[in-house]
Formats: C-alpha cells, structure tokens, sequence
C-alpha cells in the first residue's frame, strides 16, 4: 500500500481506448486511481497550507472567507457569502464570527434594510491578506517543487479543464 502522500501510479501508463461503466476513456480502476491520487493531494495541501497559516492565526477555511469578502466591489450579504462558497449560511456566521473577533473583518447594518448583514474587510483584514498571500505561494511551491515549470504548466491546464467541465452544484 502506498503512503498516504507517495506519488502512486500518475506517471505510469494509462490504458488506451478502454470504456468502462463511468463513460470516460479510461477504466473504472484507473478512473479511480486518479479520484484518489487527486484526494490526497488535496488533503496534502490542506495540511501544508494549515502549517502556513497557522502562525497568522487563522484557518483555511477563514482565509477563503476573507478573500472571499476582499474580492465584493462593495461590502456582501452573508447570503451573498455562503451562496458564493457554496455552504450552509450558519457556516458563514461562524467564519464571520471568528474573523470579526480578531479585527479582521466587521459587521455593517445595510443602508437599505435594517435585516440586512453586510461583512466589511478591515484594515487588520486586509494586512492578513497579505501575509496570507506570501503563506499561500510559499505552501504551492512546497507542493508543486517536484514538477518542472513545463510540467506544471500542463498540470495547470488539465486542473482548469477539470474545474470548467464541472456542473455547478446547489445543495
């Protein structure tokens, strides 16, 4: 059995002109096989990137809010928020409420309805963008050092292909 991390088979051959049940060119087997080599990648850069952040203080999950939020021409809904990252609104409070403990994000009453919530980046807010920026580059260097630049030029080519080809999903 491999390591929770070892490269696997990606590099090896991938059988041709075979159909399996899934529809696609290769086989169920192989399709797999990649389903799984690209589920701990993931979970490998989740722990890189959770390694960085953790001297800043703050989560993933509270990185992507608050990049999230800097990226609103004007200052969002926290249904516009939990719409955009495809969670439960509840999730969304307990991001925000964590991030406006720290000062990095605050709470605005919409001009237009008293119901309203708006998220504000602070100033604190965008100072951690910065640094999580640096932290981020810093966890895809770590990740990505194997590869060539011609080799993770490709690789960022099939990833778009992967994230473009997926159906939007609203649960």
């Amino acid at each position: 059995m491999d390591a929770p991390d070892s490269p696997g088979p990606l590099g090896s051959s991938r059988p041709t002109g075979s159909t399996g049940s899934t529809g696609s060119t290769g086989s169920p087997d192989t399709d797999g096989m990649l389903a799984e080599q690209l589920l701990r990648l993931t979970r490998r850069l989740h722990r890189i990137q959770s390694r960085q952040l953790e001297p800043i203080g703050i989560t993933p999950a509270q990185f992507r809010l608050l990049r999230t939020v800097a990226g609103y021409e004007a200052a969002p809904r926290m249904a516009d928020l939990a719409q955009r990252l495809d969670v439960v609104p509840r999730a969304v409070t307990t991001l925000v409420d964590a991030l406006e403990a720290s000062g990095r994000v605050r709470r605005a009453p919409d001009p237009d309805s008293r119901r309203v919530v708006r998220v504000e980046i602070t100033d604190e807010g965008r100072a951690t963008l910065r640094s999580l920026r640096s932290a981020r580059r810093a966890a895809a260097e770590e990740i990505l050092a194997p590869l060539t630049a011609d080799q993770r030029e490709v690789l960022g080519g099939l990833l778009s292909a992967l994230v473009d080809g997926m159906p939007e999903r609203h649960c």
